[in-house]
């Protein structure tokens, strides 16, 4: 089980700005898992990825439409999925989507749409 963060590289981002997209992106998979009424395997899939550590990976996309075309990817394939878009409090305009989650979920399915990118 893994859980992947897909950060555009386009918006040129701070690092600390990158570390909140990403910690709201791992969060609001998580909350919308334990919320919301999802399926009762990614309950499963959330139970054993807290059971291995929680691991994840943080990956570059080079813009919105690479980010968009993952997160569809990962959407058709069944698996937990979320966009975040920026409050423009700080560096980005309001609304900008700045990452996506997905997962937990088995690594392979995971690997199967983010294998082609590279670390952040």
């Amino acid at each position: 089980m893994k859980m992947a963060v897909l950060v555009r590289t386009d918006l040129d981002m701070g690092k600390g700005k990158i570390a909140a997209q990403v910690a709201h992106a791992a969060v609001s998979l998580v909350l919308e898992i334990v919320q919301k009424r999802s399926k009762a395997e990614w309950k499963e899939w959330l139970e054993m990825w807290i059971n291995q550590g929680q691991p994840k990976i943080v990956l570059k996309v080079k813009n919105l439409d690479e980010l968009l075309e993952k997160y569809n990817k990962a959407l058709q394939s069944g698996l937990p999925a979320t966009i975040i878009q920026d409050a423009g409090k700080t560096q980005i305009e309001p609304g900008t989507i700045t990452c996506a989650g997905i997962g937990p979920g088995p690594e392979e399915m995971i690997d199967n749409i983010t294998g082609d990118l590279k670390l952040l």
